[in-house]
């Protein structure tokens, strides 16, 4: 199961938990490109912590695909352009 599930369901299972909160902030942050203190990745379980890198690691591969993605569409607008 990818991390970002596995990161809804801990944080839906108990949102008052720390660990919760901060993973949302973490999630927050990555979707909106705001800053984000790193520090506080520290005060995370271990458990946690490995899952707040593999979020870290989904996410960056999704917008590199989400960045190839409107580019394949981008070119594929041009191409159409030219034919017309």
């Amino acid at each position: 199961m990818n991390a970002i599930k596995v990161a809804r369901r801990f944080i839906e299972t108990d949102p008052a938990n720390e660990s919760s909160k901060i993973l949302a902030q973490l999630v927050l942050a990555l979707e909106s490109e705001r800053s984000f203190e790193l520090v506080t990745l520290y005060s995370l379980d271990y458990k946690s912590f490995e899952l707040a890198m593999d979020i870290l690691k989904e996410w960056r591969l999704d917008r590199y695909y989400a960045s190839k993605s409107k580019l394949f569409d981008l070119s594929l607008q041009v191409s159409e352009l030219e034919k017309s």
